[in-house]
């Protein structure tokens, strides 16, 4: 499992993790933004009068409303990436990887209206009457790369579990388990069901219960949030100052939390800004297709506003709650991750200047650095070490008060155990001590330091319920519609049978592998996307002043 785990930071580093995948990411939205004149800004206002119905005609070919097309896509978009995704930028990155996303989110705005309107205006109707669309038929039936084409479908069958599966079933049990103690394959299995019941159902019976689950789910997270936030008010504006002051001093090391460079800040805030709103990946344009209109701006007008909605609202919700509760940089009693543990040779302390700068270096994979990985023996009694000359960190952190046990349930270890490339030989071995936390663990601590108090953590658990579940629906109607451009309808149950399993597997599966695939599968899917659209992007501009132009015409003739 830990070369697999390797192997996976491996792959992340030189796709996701890589230096040039943010610049082409935002690179595009930017570029879209200049070419089309600020999309974003000028067409905020006519999004909400389409989405509200106000300009809908009737007859128009589609399954379901606009306000039920956004629906869909928000609930896969609003998600782990808003609970957990914030948290683990933060952990990563420090305070100015929310600024990052916010940015990742106003281009993501122009992204998601360019990959909607197009895919929307390619959609096909399918043998049973309903409508398929998304990037891929976009490069099947107008660029003519059925390569291209396959390509996408193929990444977005692996990001329908990396992106909307997995992580989303691991962050829910994760969350019920922290909150109620609730074992988390029974967690995963009850769930596992409810999915199933409610996918066989297809888009409609999706589409139904995602514009019923979005407006509650949003609700009862916002009120949750402010809670905390109103609670701790004097911290908002150094929580804002710590953002940008990180921005221009290149770290923000402070309590635990050992600092992040600003190009390491930079990349992890753009990825989770993706994951988050998921603008450029090229997955709503899958849930907006299916929408009754027939001028697809209009609905690629609606578009617009899910990375508003997704991450500049509700991810700058989480993030100063995190932020001014002051809990990111607190180190908490936790039982370790052995694909985060690691140890090293010699002693150091992240209240020594000197070795915090040491460790600055080495976790951010910088040169200057003296830290070595540690190989020998240590001997431990009734659960603490005896030997000394080693240090072991945790979540990019000193970890501190470490006992070690043979189960959970304090069973203390006494014995030698042999430590190869600062690794631990004994499989059985738990570590448990004080590190820094994250994803959904940190944002659920970070609730409780509120007016709800520790009933702030229920307001987590019963959100990230929501929001994970209804993403897992979401996504599986992405899937299964890549799945049908694939090999037809008689894959679709299969691949159904197979999410539902991914479903229940993840539910009690490393949370640090889990992130390492979904960032993986989100780049697998963003990068073909990015690349048709821009070959397209002569007719994005003309469909634009076409739709205008009509728009106008008939305003001035009723």
């Amino acid at each position: 499992m830990e070369a697999f785990s390797d192997f996976l930071k491996l792959l992340d580093g030189l796709l996701g993790g890589s230096v040039w995948f943010p610049y082409i990411l935002l690179g595009v939205g930017l570029f879209f933004t200049l070419y089309l004149g600020f999309p974003q800004v000028r067409y905020f206002k006519h999004a909400w009068l389409v989405v509200t119905g106000k300009l809908d005609r009737k007859g128009a070919p589609g399954d379901t409303s606009h306000f039920q097309a956004l629906a869909t896509a928000l609930s896969g978009t609003v998600g782990t990436g808003n609970i957990g995704g914030v948290a683990f930028a933060i952990y990563l990155g420090g305070p100015a990887a929310l600024f990052w996303m916010w940015a990742t989110a106003f281009l993501g705005m122009t992204t998601k209206f360019v990959e909607v309107t197009l895919s929307h205006k390619y959609r096909i109707k399918t043998e049973d009457g309903t409508m398929a669309g998304g990037p891929m038929f976009y490069m099947d039936r107008r660029l003519n790369m059925k390569w291209l084409a396959g390509a996408f479908a193929i990444a977005t069958v692996v990001s329908s579990f990396g992106t909307g599966n997995l992580p989303q079933s691991n962050n829910i049990a994760i969350g019920i388990e922290s909150t109620f103690g609730l074992s988390p394959a029974i967690t995963g299995g009850v769930l596992a069901v409810l999915l199933a019941l409610v996918i066989l159902g297809g888009i409609h019976r999706i589409a139904k219960v995602t514009s019923s689950i979005v407006p509650v789910m949003s609700v009862i997270y916002v009120v949750g949030a402010l809670a905390v936030i109103f609670y701790n008010l004097e911290n908002i504006g150094p929580a804002f100052g710590s953002i940008f002051s990180q921005i221009f001093t290149g770290s923000a090391a402070t309590g635990g939390f050992l600092g992040a460079t600003i190009a390491y800040a930079f990349n992890r805030g753009v990825n989770r800004g993706l994951f988050s709103n998921e603008a450029g990946q090229g997955s709503a344009p899958i849930a907006h297709a299916s929408a009754r209109a027939d001028e697809p701006v209009s609905e690629g007008m609606v578009s617009i506003l899910e990375p508003f909605i997704d991450t500049i609202l509700i991810c700058t919700l989480t993030g100063l709650v995190i932020l001014s509760s002051g809990v990111w940089t607190e180190k908490h009693l936790n039982d370790f991750d052995k694909t985060e543990t690691s140890i090293i040779a010699g002693q150091y302390s992240d209240k020594d200047d000197e070795d915090k700068n040491n460790l600055f270096l080495y976790l951010n994979e910088e040169k200057g650095h003296n830290i070595e990985m540690y190989n020998g023996t240590i001997e431990v009694v009734s659960g603490k070490a005896q030997s000394q000359g080693f240090t072991i960190l945790h979540a990019r952190s000193v970890a501190e008060d470490v006992r070690f046990l043979l189960s959970e349930e304090e069973d203390l270890y006494t014995g030698s155990l042999v430590i190869q490339n600062g690794k631990i030989q004994k499989e059985n071995i738990i570590l448990r001590g004080k590190s820094l936390i994250h994803s959904a663990e940190l944002t659920t601590e970070a609730f409780t330091r509120g007016y709800f108090g520790d009933y702030g953590q229920y307001i987590v658990s019963i959100g990230l319920l929501l929001f994970a579940f209804s993403t897992a629906i979401a996504w599986s109607y992405y899937g299964d519609r890549a799945i049908t451009y694939l090999i037809g309808p008689r894959g679709v149950m299969p691949y159904r049978v197979f999410y539902v399993a991914g479903f229940f597997w993840a539910s009690f599966s490393d949370t640090a592998l889990i992130w390492d695939i979904a960032a993986i599968a989100i780049v697998l899917m963003t990068l073909p996307n990015l690349f048709g659209i821009m070959l397209l992007r002569k007719e994005m501009k003309q469909t634009v002043k076409d739709y205008w132009s009509d728009y106008e015409s008939k305003r001035s003739g009723s």
